[in-house]
Protein backbone atom coordinates (compact mmCIF):
# COMPACT_ATOMS: atom_id res chain seq x y z
CA UNK A 1 0.00 0.00 0.00
CA UNK A 2 1.06 3.56 -0.62
CA UNK A 3 2.15 5.58 2.37
CA UNK A 4 -0.71 8.04 2.80
CA UNK A 5 1.73 10.88 3.56
CA UNK A 6 3.75 10.58 0.36
CA UNK A 7 3.36 13.03 -2.51
CA UNK A 8 4.73 10.54 -5.05
CA UNK A 9 4.71 6.79 -4.62
CA UNK A 10 6.52 4.48 -7.06
CA UNK A 11 6.08 0.77 -6.33
CA UNK A 12 7.92 -2.05 -8.09
CA UNK A 13 8.17 -0.11 -11.35
CA UNK A 14 9.49 -1.83 -14.44
CA UNK A 15 9.63 0.24 -17.63
CA UNK A 16 11.38 0.45 -20.97
CA UNK A 17 10.97 0.49 -24.72
CA UNK A 18 9.85 -2.59 -26.68
CA UNK A 19 12.29 -5.32 -25.66
CA UNK A 20 14.71 -2.99 -23.88
CA UNK A 21 14.03 -2.91 -20.12
CA UNK A 22 15.47 0.30 -18.66
CA UNK A 23 14.01 0.30 -15.12
CA UNK A 24 13.86 -2.87 -13.07
CA UNK A 25 11.70 -3.09 -9.92
CA UNK A 26 12.17 0.56 -8.89
CA UNK A 27 10.42 1.77 -5.71
CA UNK A 28 10.57 5.29 -4.28
CA UNK A 29 8.46 7.46 -1.97
CA UNK A 30 8.76 11.25 -2.11
CA UNK A 31 7.44 13.30 0.79
CA UNK A 32 6.82 17.00 1.42
CA UNK A 33 10.12 18.80 1.98
CA UNK A 34 12.24 16.21 0.18
CA UNK A 35 15.08 17.41 -2.04
CA UNK A 36 16.45 14.28 -3.69
CA UNK A 37 19.46 14.30 -6.01
CA UNK A 38 19.25 11.46 -8.54
CA UNK A 39 22.58 10.37 -9.99
CA UNK A 40 23.64 7.54 -12.26
CA UNK A 41 25.43 6.77 -15.51
CA UNK A 42 24.16 7.71 -18.96
CA UNK A 43 21.61 5.14 -20.07
CA UNK A 44 20.92 4.16 -16.47
CA UNK A 45 17.26 5.19 -16.64
CA UNK A 46 17.10 8.67 -15.11
CA UNK A 47 15.28 10.27 -18.05
CA UNK A 48 13.08 7.20 -18.43
CA UNK A 49 12.01 7.48 -14.80
CA UNK A 50 11.01 11.11 -15.33
CA UNK A 51 9.00 10.15 -18.42
CA UNK A 52 7.08 7.53 -16.45
CA UNK A 53 6.40 9.97 -13.60
CA UNK A 54 5.08 12.49 -16.15
CA UNK A 55 2.83 9.91 -17.78
CA UNK A 56 4.76 10.03 -21.06
CA UNK A 57 5.77 6.36 -20.85
CA UNK A 58 3.45 3.70 -19.41
CA UNK A 59 4.95 1.23 -16.92
CA UNK A 60 5.35 -2.39 -17.97
CA UNK A 61 4.76 -3.40 -14.36
CA UNK A 62 4.23 -1.65 -11.04
CA UNK A 63 2.39 1.56 -10.27
CA UNK A 64 2.86 5.26 -9.69
CA UNK A 65 0.55 7.41 -7.56
CA UNK A 66 0.78 11.19 -7.38
CA UNK A 67 -1.03 12.69 -4.39
CA UNK A 68 -2.92 9.38 -4.16
CA UNK A 69 -4.08 9.59 -7.79
CA UNK A 70 -2.96 7.84 -10.94
CA UNK A 71 -0.51 9.73 -13.14
CA UNK A 72 -3.14 11.10 -15.51
CA UNK A 73 -4.97 12.85 -12.69
CA UNK A 74 -1.94 13.53 -10.52
CA UNK A 75 0.18 15.07 -13.27
CA UNK A 76 -1.27 18.50 -12.46
CA UNK A 77 0.64 18.45 -9.17
CA UNK A 78 4.01 18.10 -10.94
CA UNK A 79 6.19 20.86 -12.36
CA UNK A 80 8.85 19.85 -14.87
CA UNK A 81 11.97 21.63 -16.12
CA UNK A 82 13.42 19.63 -19.04
CA UNK A 83 17.04 19.58 -20.08
CA UNK A 84 18.10 22.92 -21.47
CA UNK A 85 17.53 23.12 -25.21
CA UNK A 86 19.10 25.90 -27.24
CA UNK A 87 15.95 27.07 -28.99
CA UNK A 88 15.97 29.36 -31.99
CA UNK A 89 17.01 32.68 -30.51
CA UNK A 90 15.27 34.54 -33.32
CA UNK A 91 11.88 33.09 -32.39
CA UNK A 92 9.95 36.11 -31.13
CA UNK A 93 8.48 34.76 -27.91
CA UNK A 94 8.63 36.87 -24.78
CA UNK A 95 9.47 35.90 -21.23
CA UNK A 96 5.82 36.42 -20.23
CA UNK A 97 4.44 34.24 -23.02
CA UNK A 98 6.93 31.47 -22.28
CA UNK A 99 5.77 31.29 -18.68
CA UNK A 100 2.06 31.38 -19.55
CA UNK A 101 2.64 28.23 -21.62
CA UNK A 102 2.87 26.40 -18.31
CA UNK A 103 -0.75 27.12 -17.36
CA UNK A 104 -2.73 23.91 -17.04
CA UNK A 105 -5.31 24.96 -19.61
CA UNK A 106 -2.62 25.11 -22.26
CA UNK A 107 -1.39 27.71 -24.67
CA UNK A 108 -4.09 30.03 -25.98
CA UNK A 109 -2.26 32.44 -28.22
CA UNK A 110 -5.12 34.79 -29.01
CA UNK A 111 -7.03 34.63 -25.75
CA UNK A 112 -6.57 37.02 -22.89
CA UNK A 113 -5.58 35.58 -19.54
CA UNK A 114 -8.03 35.84 -16.70
CA UNK A 115 -7.08 38.02 -13.74
CA UNK A 116 -6.25 34.89 -11.72
CA UNK A 117 -4.05 33.49 -14.50
CA UNK A 118 -2.24 36.80 -14.90
CA UNK A 119 -1.57 36.81 -11.18
CA UNK A 120 -0.12 33.29 -11.34
CA UNK A 121 2.24 34.15 -14.20
CA UNK A 122 3.36 37.27 -12.35
CA UNK A 123 3.91 35.34 -9.12
CA UNK A 124 5.95 32.66 -10.91
CA UNK A 125 8.19 35.30 -12.48
CA UNK A 126 8.61 37.02 -9.12
CA UNK A 127 9.75 33.75 -7.54
CA UNK A 128 12.65 33.51 -10.00
CA UNK A 129 13.45 37.26 -10.01
CA UNK A 130 12.52 37.68 -13.66
CA UNK A 131 9.42 39.89 -13.49
CA UNK A 132 11.30 43.06 -14.57
CA UNK A 133 12.23 41.28 -17.82
CA UNK A 134 8.72 40.04 -18.57
CA UNK A 135 8.54 41.72 -21.99
CA UNK A 136 12.03 40.73 -23.14
CA UNK A 137 12.34 38.29 -26.05
CA UNK A 138 13.73 34.95 -24.85
CA UNK A 139 16.49 35.22 -27.45
CA UNK A 140 17.98 38.26 -25.72
CA UNK A 141 18.44 36.54 -22.36
CA UNK A 142 21.54 34.91 -20.96
CA UNK A 143 21.57 31.15 -20.39
CA UNK A 144 20.94 31.58 -16.67
CA UNK A 145 18.06 33.99 -17.26
CA UNK A 146 16.48 31.63 -19.78
CA UNK A 147 16.68 28.76 -17.32
CA UNK A 148 14.97 30.88 -14.67
CA UNK A 149 12.13 31.53 -17.11
CA UNK A 150 11.77 27.80 -17.78
CA UNK A 151 11.65 27.23 -14.01
CA UNK A 152 8.92 29.87 -13.75
CA UNK A 153 7.00 28.05 -16.49
CA UNK A 154 7.08 24.93 -14.29
CA UNK A 155 6.03 26.91 -11.21
CA UNK A 156 2.99 28.60 -12.75
CA UNK A 157 0.84 25.51 -12.18
CA UNK A 158 1.67 25.67 -8.41
CA UNK A 159 3.17 22.15 -8.24
CA UNK A 160 3.68 20.06 -5.13
CA UNK A 161 6.63 18.25 -6.77
CA UNK A 162 9.27 19.83 -9.01
CA UNK A 163 11.22 17.60 -11.42
CA UNK A 164 14.53 19.09 -12.62
CA UNK A 165 16.41 17.34 -15.44
CA UNK A 166 20.05 18.52 -15.54
CA UNK A 167 18.94 22.11 -14.80
CA UNK A 168 22.44 23.61 -14.75
CA UNK A 169 24.07 21.59 -17.55
CA UNK A 170 24.07 24.45 -20.08
CA UNK A 171 24.56 27.52 -17.90
CA UNK A 172 27.69 29.34 -16.86
CA UNK A 173 29.32 27.79 -13.76
CA UNK A 174 29.00 31.13 -11.98
CA UNK A 175 25.23 30.92 -12.44
CA UNK A 176 24.97 27.37 -11.12
CA UNK A 177 25.22 28.33 -7.44
CA UNK A 178 22.52 30.99 -7.85
CA UNK A 179 20.17 28.45 -9.41
CA UNK A 180 20.78 25.97 -6.59
CA UNK A 181 20.05 28.68 -4.05
CA UNK A 182 16.78 29.27 -5.89
CA UNK A 183 15.99 25.54 -5.71
CA UNK A 184 16.72 25.59 -1.99
CA UNK A 185 14.19 28.40 -1.54
CA UNK A 186 11.58 26.61 -3.67
CA UNK A 187 12.12 23.47 -1.61
CA UNK A 188 10.52 25.22 1.34
CA UNK A 189 7.21 24.96 -0.53
CA UNK A 190 7.59 21.87 -2.72
CA UNK A 191 9.43 18.59 -2.94
CA UNK A 192 12.19 18.43 -5.56
CA UNK A 193 13.62 15.53 -7.54
CA UNK A 194 16.81 16.68 -9.27
CA UNK A 195 18.56 14.66 -11.99
CA UNK A 196 22.18 15.71 -12.35
CA UNK A 197 25.67 14.56 -13.29
CA UNK A 198 27.13 17.30 -11.12
CA UNK A 199 28.18 15.25 -8.12
CA UNK A 200 29.58 18.24 -6.25
CA UNK A 201 26.36 20.22 -6.59
CA UNK A 202 24.23 17.23 -5.65
CA UNK A 203 26.33 16.52 -2.56
CA UNK A 204 26.34 20.21 -1.59
CA UNK A 205 22.74 21.26 -2.12
CA UNK A 206 20.35 18.30 -1.96
CA UNK A 207 19.10 16.70 1.25
CA UNK A 208 19.34 13.08 0.13
CA UNK A 209 20.88 11.18 -2.79
CA UNK A 210 19.52 8.29 -4.85
CA UNK A 211 21.53 6.23 -7.34
CA UNK A 212 19.92 4.74 -10.45
CA UNK A 213 21.28 2.25 -12.95
CA UNK A 214 18.30 0.11 -13.96
CA UNK A 215 17.77 -0.51 -10.25
CA UNK A 216 17.36 2.29 -7.69
CA UNK A 217 19.41 2.49 -4.51
CA UNK A 218 18.00 4.96 -1.99
CA UNK A 219 18.27 5.01 1.80
CA UNK A 220 16.72 8.43 2.50
CA UNK A 221 20.21 9.61 3.34
CA UNK A 222 22.89 11.90 1.93
CA UNK A 223 25.58 9.32 2.50
CA UNK A 224 27.01 7.70 -0.61
CA UNK A 225 28.28 4.31 0.47
CA UNK A 226 30.78 2.23 -1.45
CA UNK A 227 28.04 -0.33 -2.04
CA UNK A 228 25.67 2.25 -3.52
CA UNK A 229 28.20 3.68 -5.94
CA UNK A 230 29.67 0.32 -6.88
CA UNK A 231 26.21 -1.06 -7.65
CA UNK A 232 25.42 1.93 -9.86
CA UNK A 233 28.73 2.88 -11.46
CA UNK A 234 30.81 -0.24 -10.92
CA UNK A 235 33.91 1.89 -10.44
CA UNK A 236 35.33 4.67 -8.26
CA UNK A 237 33.83 8.12 -8.68
CA UNK A 238 35.90 11.30 -8.55
CA UNK A 239 34.56 14.40 -6.84
CA UNK A 240 35.90 17.91 -6.49
CA UNK A 241 35.27 19.28 -3.03
CA UNK A 242 36.60 22.61 -1.79
CA UNK A 243 38.57 22.86 -5.02
CA UNK A 244 40.56 19.70 -4.32
CA UNK A 245 39.97 16.61 -6.48
CA UNK A 246 39.57 13.47 -4.41
CA UNK A 247 38.19 10.03 -4.84
CA UNK A 248 35.17 9.06 -2.78
CA UNK A 249 35.97 5.38 -3.11
CA UNK A 250 39.27 3.54 -2.99
CA UNK A 251 40.75 2.66 -6.36
CA UNK A 252 40.02 -0.75 -7.83
CA UNK A 253 42.13 -3.57 -6.51
CA UNK A 254 44.43 -5.51 -8.85
CA UNK A 255 41.67 -8.08 -9.26
CA UNK A 256 39.01 -5.55 -10.20
CA UNK A 257 37.78 -5.09 -13.73
CA UNK A 258 36.66 -1.83 -15.13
Amino acid sequence: MQNSDSLLSIRHLTAGYENDMILDDVSLEIFAGDFIGLIGPNGGGKSTLLKVILGLLPPLRGEIRVMGQDVRQGRKHIGYVPQFVEADRAFPVSVWDTVRMGLLNGWRLFERLSAAETERVQAALEQVDMLPLRNKPMGELSGGQRQRVFIARALVSDPKILLLDEPTASVDPNVTKDLYELFRQLNQRMAILLVSHDMMAVSSFTKTIACLNRKLVYHNSKELTAEMLDSVYGCPVDLIAHGVPHRVLPAHSEHSHG
